[in-house]
């Protein structure tokens, strides 16, 4: 290969060509990371991609209520110190009447409502001047505002149909795509550790993303290695393109005059 033409000495025409495709690639990669943020983001129902979101794209992830975690941590310790009202705030979330109980008239002052009104809010009201802005990231104020905190979030990955067909189109595709932009890579005058150095990378990279789509499944740190792989894989792929568009129009190196 390495007596083959390289980009820079094909001629304008084929490298106008190239550079085109090239740029198209580039643009179809940016749509497929913004749809991936976007997609997956939505999973935790929360704005933006946060770790939940990640993990729950490939492996069945449980997280309990916030409400509940707080009520059990030593933070709530501190504030409902009256009576049984951190047993009647942790007995309602553990109960699969949250919605339906949490206005209870046959409780009372005992009710959810009235405990949280009564230590929360101090501090968990948009207009609270306590704790430390807590109010306007976890309000308390109305149910609207508890229902976002008082159940559990249980996140699973798509079905295992979907995912057949996820793969059969990702798994013949990508690897062509690939394909050419590190072909083209390979026929660039970069260094050959890096030609081939990326070259290797992607592929391999490539390999362990789709593999662990489906061991994620039931081993989880597997999702890690989806994102871990597929950032090596994106960046591979993005550097020899940016590689490839280089070589196309950087110049040629002036022969020496030397003897």
């Amino acid at each position: 290969m390495d007596t083959w033409p390289r980009l820079h000495q094909l001629p304008l025409a084929l490298r106008l060509g190239l550079t085109a495709f090239l740029l198209i690639l580039a643009i179809g990669y940016a749509a497929s990371v913004a749809f991936l943020w976007d997609h997956h983001g939505k999973r935790d129902e929360k704005p933006g991609l946060s770790t939940d979101d990640m993990l729950a794209a490939y492996t069945p992830i449980e997280r309990p209520a916030p409400l509940l975690a707080a009520v059990e941590g030593d933070h709530a310790a501190q504030y409902l110190t009256e009576g049984d009202d951190l047993q009647v705030l942790s007995k309602w979330l553990l109960g699969d009447r949250i919605a339906e109980d949490y206005e209870s008239l046959e409780l009372g002052d005992l009710s959810p409502k009235e405990i949280l009104e009564e230590s929360c809010l101090q501090c968990h009201a948009r207009k609270a001047d306590q704790g430390g802005g807590i109010g306007q990231t976890m309000p308390l104020e109305f149910w609207d505002d508890v229902k976002e905190v008082a159940f559990p979030k249980n996140m699973n990955p798509p079905e295992k149909e979907i995912l057949v067909m996820s793969t059969h189109a990702h798994a013949q595709t990508i690897p062509l795509v690939s394909i050419l932009v590190f072909g083209l890579l390979l026929l660039s005058r970069w260094p050959k550790f890096i030609r081939h150095g990326l070259f290797a990378a992607g592929f391999l990279a490539l390999l362990v993303d789709i593999a662990c789509w489906w061991l994620a499944r039931s081993w989880p740190t597997a999702a890690w290695l989806v994102w871990a792989a597929g950032g090596v894989f994106g960046a591979c792929f993005v550097f020899a393109l940016l590689a490839a568009l280089g070589d196309l129009w950087l110049p040629a190196k002036r022969a020496s005059n030397a003897p």
